[in-house]
């Protein structure tokens, strides 16, 4: 009888540290699904980034040879202007 009440309690406390286990297990795995998801929202942000980029990048090589491009750098990197043009400095900067 002491036996059977021994083996009883045994096994039932087998089955709560199995269950224990499993329930570990699941929330750490819940975890990690977690990260990986806003791993891959990053991802897919940094992705739709580096498309723009791409696009602004094809945009410039396809007028890169064109009068107005040049014009825009010439006057933006180097202060070259048109003869005849007006220059207005704004001495509030």
């Amino acid at each position: 009888m002491k036996n059977k009440k021994l083996s009883f309690i045994l096994k039932r406390l087998v089955i709560f540290g199995i269950a224990i286990y499993v329930i570990c297990i699941f929330i750490s795995q819940q975890k990690k699904l977690n990260e990986y998801k806003a791993d891959q929202k990053r991802y897919e942000e940094q992705i739709l980034a580096e498309e723009e980029r791409k696009e602004e990048l094809n945009q410039t090589k396809a007028n890169i040879n064109s009068k107005e491009y040049i014009e825009e750098i010439a006057r933006e990197s180097l202060d070259m202007y048109l003869p005849n043009e007006k220059v207005y400095i704004d001495i509030s900067k």
